[in-house]
């Protein structure tokens, strides 16, 4: 079955929403953004949220000891990676990261652009990827998609976390191309820039009555 992860969540609002239908993942972004949450935000969040969702940390190009200090501050399951970073980077940090007190996976995320994207993918040792559209000056959450017959392989290569303008009327066919370990949505459940239950409950819908 492929997963779930709703991203962006900021509001005690939010957290309702997503408890009342379960994705897999949420995600709280710290990299500067619209949608960015402060470490003490995500702990009150965190202190609501169904213990059955895992917590997701979004970061770009932060040091990988803050981003470590951090996930253990928000008890994260899940630090996604969304920069430059290089290979040797994501090796420090899961160095880093062997000293929490629970094991925390590492997500990078990839920005599709062409066919020869993907090709760094057997350079990082990550424990799963996540594919986003590529905008110029972007690292993400731009709510547009990409040409997925580009990944068709990636799943050879680990798990994929597909992104990029995903939302209930385009995720059934996300899946069946690319079948992928779970689906990343944002802006697909948002309404005038916030999160909309309606919204939540539909693309979750949509993905569970696929399979």
């Amino acid at each position: 079955m492929t997963k779930i992860k709703i991203c962006g969540v900021r509001r005690v609002e939010d957290i309702k929403s997503v408890n009342k239908y379960l994705p897999e993942f949420v995600g709280f972004v710290f990299a500067p953004s619209r949608r960015q949450v402060d470490i003490e935000t995500v702990k009150m969040l965190s202190g609501n949220l169904d213990k059955r969702i895992k917590k997701v940390g979004v970061f770009v190009n932060e040091s990988g000891q803050k981003v470590a200090e951090t996930a253990g501050q928000c008890g994260l399951d899940v630090v996604q990676i969304h920069g430059d970073e290089s290979p040797e980077y994501i090796n420090s940090l899961r160095g880093t990261l062997a000293c929490s007190p629970k094991k925390v996976e590492i997500w990078k995320a990839l920005r599709v652009k062409d066919n020869n994207s993907l090709k760094i993918m057997e350079m990082y040792s990550a424990d799963a990827f996540l594919l986003d559209a590529y905008i110029e000056g972007s690292y993400g959450g731009a709510g547009k998609v990409f040409d997925w017959s580009m990944a068709a392989s990636a799943g050879k290569m680990g798990k994929i976390i597909l992104a990029g303008g995903l939302s209930r009327s385009n995720v059934r066919e996300a899946i069946r191309v690319l079948r992928p370990y779970s689906v990343d949505v944002s802006s697909g459940v948002e309404s005038d820039g916030w999160k909309d239950e309606t919204k939540i409950r539909e693309f979750i819908c949509t993905v569970r009555n696929y399979e």
